[in-house]
């Protein structure tokens, strides 16, 4: 069995350390999408559709099933690739899937990163300001000081462009087709992880429709936001081990 877990935006694989450690697992492969911790070739052209393939590739170079995890857009690219090839992997497990239902609506930040000219003043206000600066702006967010230190280590002019890319890739009503597909992801077990904190991913009933349309169960994570693996390593290990465990 291996662990294949998937980080997102405006991250690296660090924030998976704390999970790791409770998950008491070697069997773990972190994978950074291009561009999140990982070269971004030039002719590489960070869509949605293109991170699918990538992540798709990535998992069929490797032996045995697969247990997939994701994380932010991790965790969209995990769905998109089980809807496309669920043959890949054993069991999935996400907590975006609300980005897949009609009705959701990209948060703030998304939209501005989705619009010419503001998109790429904001990605430019991110980039700006010495490490150390930058990495104190994520503490507030739930992410500790030494996992946000080296996350802002690797971002760069790279991660801006695919950033830029993703989003305007992304922007609806594009999501909102690719959820036409949900069903599809019913063809292997998934878990719909659901942090009641996170702002950015929809309402709880929104999640919950999406992850019955994928067939997904779900677990609640009272009190936990956007960076749950990191707020409360122990229960976010409990929560996906249980689930694991159901699965024989």
């Amino acid at each position: 069995m291996t662990l294949v877990l998937v980080h997102g935006n405006p991250e690296t694989e660090a924030i998976w350390g704390p999970l790791i450690d409770e998950l008491g697992r070697d069997d773990v492969v972190m994978l950074s999408p291009p561009g999140f911790g990982a070269p971004l070739p030039d002719d590489f052209p960070a869509t949605y559709l293109a991170y699918r393939d990538w992540l798709e590739t990535e998992l069929s170079r490797i032996d045995g099933p697969v247990d997939l995890v994701g994380h932010d857009w991790g965790g969209a690219h995990v769905v998109n690739a089980v809807m496309d090839r669920p043959e890949l992997v054993r069991s999935w497990a996400t907590d975006v899937i609300g980005l897949f239902d009609p009705e959701y609506v990209w948060h703030d930040m998304a939209q501005v990163w989705q619009t010419p000219d503001e998109g790429e003043q904001l990605v430019e206000t991110m980039m700006s300001g010495t490490a150390a600066e930058r990495a104190e702006q994520l503490v507030p967010l739930g992410i500790p000081l030494d996992i946000a230190t080296t996350i802002v280590a690797a971002q760069g002019p790279e991660m801006g462009r695919a950033i830029l890319s993703l989003y305007r890739s992304a922007a609806q009503p594009a999501m909102a087709e690719e959820g036409r597909k949900l069903s599809a992801a019913a063809a292997r077990p998934g878990l719909a992880l659901m942090p009641t904190e996170d702002p950015y991913v929809g309402s709880l009933e929104l999640r919950q429709r999406a992850a019955d349309r994928a067939g997904a169960r779900t677990e609640v994570l009272d009190g936990l936001g956007h960076w749950w693996m990191l707020q409360d390593p122990a229960r976010s290990a409990a929560a996906l081990s249980g689930f694991w465990e159901s699965l024989g």
